[in-house]
């Protein structure tokens, strides 16, 4: 596997030989959008001990039904960004000119919003949001930013269109992310441990000429990449994106 100038060197020249391009990314897309990560320093998993839960359970369809207080307290806390705006990543996989589909694990819209138009969302969005009791649909502008949002039509609790812990992920988005894979010429994953599943395991789906990591850190899964750039993805891709 090439690192350092030459997986460089041999991302940018793929880029240029070969027409589409399938883009995975995970939450270190959008940290330098002041999104914090599971993992980092201050990611979710640290924040996650001020509640004495993991992140795991305070994220889970068991928190929200058994004490949704406590799970939008913290969904509020540490998971909404409504502020966020795209960074210099998004915005070279926006404008990238040739084909490019999008298979995101993140969930806070910020690739539609720099420009983007084929997202596949693995893990929901924060912006959909629906009545559990009615299914009523809400965006996340048409609902409070605090305690338990409440359906304005049955009362029932309006949650987010998110993959919560303890839930599968959509069937329709696994299998266009797959056929994403399986159809493009280069596969470029970025921003992502690669340690959360089914979503890291869809990497074995690409028939890619070439497979490229791009990752402030190595990741369990590096040997089935071609080339391995590590470093910040805001800063490679815009260099690498034109």
């Amino acid at each position: 596997m090439l690192t350092g100038e030459e997986a460089l060197s041999f991302l940018k020249k793929e880029m240029k030989s070969h027409p589409s391009l399938a883009f995975l990314d995970g939450a270190g897309m959008s940290t330098a959008s002041g999104i914090p990560d599971f993992r980092g320093q201050t990611g979710i998993s640290r924040v996650a001990s001020r509640y004495g839960l993991s992140y795991e359970r305070l994220l889970s369809i068991d928190e929200l039904n058994e004490d949704p207080a406590t799970f939008f307290d913290f969904y509020w806390n540490f998971l909404v960004h409504d502020k966020a705006e795209p960074n210099a990543a998004h915005r070279a996989v926006a404008s990238y000119e040739g084909p490019i589909r999008v298979i995101t694990q993140n969930i806070d819209g910020l690739h539609q919003k720099a420009g983007s138009k084929d997202v596949v969302e693995l893990h929901g969005s924060i912006l959909r949001n629906h009545c559990l009791s009615c299914e009523s649909a809400y965006s996340l502008d048409e609902i409070p930013h605090r305690g338990i949002p409440r359906c304005p039509k049955c009362g029932g609790i309006v949650r987010p269109d998110i993959v919560l812990y303890g839930e599968e992920l959509d069937y329709e988005a696994l299998s266009d992310a797959e056929e994403i894979l399986e159809e493009s010429d280069v596969l470029i994953v970025a921003g992502t441990s690669l340690r959360v599943y089914p979503a890291a395991g869809l990497i074995y789906s690409s028939r890619a000429k070439a497979k490229i990591l791009v990752n402030a850190e190595p990741t369990p899964l590096n040997s089935f990449f071609d080339a391995f750039v590590q470093g910040d993805v805001a800063s490679i891709l815009p260099e690498v994106l034109k």
